[in-house]
């Protein structure tokens, strides 16, 4: 695989020369100057703690990014949740407290980011696993909606295909016509470009819903 572009954005001039000198010798990394970040598969970003001029600045790097791809990682505190969600929105993937970034932490951190993994402090673990289920609870259940592309009655229908029922049972236990079961089924499978019940089955599993 090609090395990971790495770009670090930090105030201190000190402090991203440092954290280069850590990274620079892996063959897996391929470091950038600030001034491409633009171009990077991953930007590390340097701070004390996440403020709102972090944010404007993670904001603005992402809106400029030539890399649909490009991921984040923060060495730095974040104190505030609603930092923390509007980070990752920004494309923050990992976040490491300063004293825990270590050559070896840093590494896997970049690596990770560009590879889809994430790392997260356990309270931002838990402000996000918080925040999912409050979406979850508050905004998409309310609308028939879930966090996957299957609407809640697709997937209460799917369910019961899985526990081997027919047609006409689902239509008995959920109070639906046949006709209503079949169509709901077609919907979901013709949206999702699904082949078969057997295949809407898989898709739902593999979505965790079922």
């Amino acid at each position: 695989m090609n090395p990971v572009s790495v770009a670090v954005l930090s105030g201190d001039p000190l402090s991203s020369a440092g954290v280069a000198a850590m990274l620079r010798p892996s063959p897996a990394v391929n470091l950038l100057p600030a001034s491409r970040r633009a171009e990077a598969d991953v930007l590390l970003l340097l701070t004390g703690e996440v403020t709102e001029e972090t944010l404007g600045c993670l904001e603005k790097t992402a809106r400029e990014s030539e890399n649909p791809a490009m991921r984040m990682v923060i060495v730095g505190d974040v104190a505030r949740e609603q930092h923390l969600m509007r980070a990752v929105s920004s494309g923050v993937t990992s976040v490491i407290h300063r004293r825990e970034a270590t050559p070896e932490r840093l590494l896997r951190a970049v690596i990770g980011a560009r590879d889809g993994h994430a790392e997260m402090p356990g309270h931002a673990v838990a402000w996000l696993v918080e925040w999912v289920r409050a979406i979850q609870h508050d905004v998409l259940a309310p609308n028939g909606l879930t966090t996957s592309p299957l609407e809640s009655r697709e997937v209460e229908v799917i369910r019961l295909i899985a526990e081997g029922l027919e047609t006409a049972t689902i239509a008995e236990r959920l109070n639906y016509s046949e006709r209503t079961i079949k169509n709901i089924i077609h919907g979901a499978m013709s949206r999702l470009n699904l082949h078969n019940r057997a295949h809407t089955v898989a898709y739902a599993l593999r979505a965790g819903v079922i």
